[in-house]
């Protein structure tokens, strides 16, 4: 773990260790912040902390490798302690975990992938803005999720149900807290060449995708 100057700007990401989510990671890291990532896969998140080494920017922040599962409610309720412990708050807080499913009819949807869906896209999610909220307010931070035109359309199943009441959550939060803060951003990202994108629109011609450090540096360009 890398211990970030007093006046470091500090960012959770949840979700950090592949397409969008390490794509952001790297790119605050890049410009100064220090970031606390946070995935359930280990060598996705060291090969994030190589690239960042990588890169030798003057002035670049550092990383906290934080290899968990977003579902272990306990894990992220220390995980929020700790960052309050050693850094007081947080200034942004960007949400890309997620778990997509494999296309399905509606009547034929799988239990088993709903639940999971239920657990990671929906439940994790209400659970951690409870949690990160505090941290957010504190160090008069932001936070910011990320929309997906997919749900309601045919085959999205369990992944679109859920994907579409998370999003319902992140607008209520946003809704309550635009007088008094913190600050929610609920944006719609490019189409990019991610694992996600490739189990629902297997066929498309990927080179004419957004990447995802493009996108991620433009989205980080609107805080």
């Amino acid at each position: 773990m890398s211990n970030p100057a007093p006046s470091s700007r500090v960012a959770l990401v949840t979700g950090a260790s592949r397409g969008l989510g390490a794509a952001m990671a790297e790119q605050l890291a890049l410009r100064g912040w220090h970031v606390v990532a946070v995935a359930r896969t280990v060598g996705g998140l060291e090969e994030l902390d190589d690239r960042v080494k990588a890169a030798g920017l003057p002035g670049a922040g550092s990383l906290t490798l934080a290899p968990m599962d977003v579902t272990v409610e306990d894990a992220m309720r220390h995980l929020c302690r700790s960052i309050h412990d050693r850094w007081g708050g947080l200034q942004f807080w960007a949400h890309t975990a997620i778990h997509a499913t494999a296309l399905s009819p509606a009547p034929s949807i799988d239990m088993k992938d709903l639940d999971k869906s239920i657990a990671i896209n929906l439940r994790a999610a209400s659970f951690l803005i409870g949690m990160v909220e505090p941290l957010l307010r504190v160090g008069d931070g932001s936070a910011m999720f990320f929309d997906d035109p997919l749900p309601g359309q045919k085959f999205a199943g369990a992944y679109g149900v859920t994907k579409a009441g998370q999003m319902a959550v992140a607008r209520a939060w946003q809704a309550e807290t635009e007088r008094v803060g913190p600050r929610v951003r609920i944006e719609t990202p490019a189409p990019m060449p991610t694992a996600v994108r490739a189990r629902f629109y297997p066929s498309e011609d990927r080179s004419r995708l957004t990447q995802p450090r493009d996108e991620a540096a433009r989205l980080l360009d609107l805080l």
